[in-house]
């Protein structure tokens, strides 16, 4: 399975990162060891001194397709969960410096925690979905469907021109506005539709 995530995806995200909003999907690929599933403890990396979260609905891919038109992209999924791309902002800022890829930044080890829930679609409306990321008791980021640029449809159907989804795979679809940093002691929790989806330690 691969993880292929979204980036810029909501306008005032793209604004508090100081970059332009895109015209079509952008999107960057984590590998499956980047995966860290719910009630595991995530360990800070002696690589990093800023590391970020930043809370995303995931989508789950259901079926094998190609060159999938927008219409018949719900065809491809059913339900839908919660996860964080963790970012090395320090690492990820000499990478945009020297023009390098990101991939130390953004791909390494359980740098996509994920809940080990998931809500069917056929139970909520998917344009009108919000989500809350909570660090230490306090809210820091809220999100809702219908402030994404693209769409989940749009997305499925931009990324399958390039690369065939498989069964299994995880589309991260991008994070709003309040992304912060991260410390050793931090307790974070993810919720979709105000139904806990994640919850865990930073060691």
């Amino acid at each position: 399975m691969k993880i292929i995530c979204i980036g810029r995806n909501y306008a005032d995200h793209a604004k508090e990162m100081k970059t332009e909003v895109p015209k079509e999907p952008v999107f960057f690929m984590k590998p499956d060891t980047a995966l860290l599933k719910d009630g595991q403890d995530f360990y800070f990396p002696d690589f990093t001194s800023d590391l970020h979260y930043e809370c995303e609905l995931v989508v789950r891919i259901e079926k094998v397709g190609k060159n999938i038109a927008e219409k018949f992209a719900p065809k491809y999924y059913s339900s839908v969960s919660l996860g964080i791309d963790f970012t090395a902002r320090d690492l990820q800022a000499i990478c945009k410096e020297k023009g390098l890829p990101w991939e130390m930044a953004k791909a390494f080890d359980h740098s996509a925690p994920i809940s080990n829930k998931y809500i069917l679609i056929d139970q909520v409306n998917l344009s009108d979905l919000h989500f809350e990321f909570i660090q230490n008791g306090k809210t820091v980021q809220k999100g809702h469907t219908a402030d994404m640029i693209f769409s989940v449809d749009k997305i499925i159907a931009y990324v399958s021109r390039y690369m065939t989804l498989k069964t299994g795979d995880l589309i991260y679809t991008g994070t709003p506005a309040g992304v912060g940093p991260v410390k050793v002691g931090d307790q974070l929790e993810g919720y979709l539709n105000s139904e806990k989806m994640f919850s865990f330690s930073v060691k």
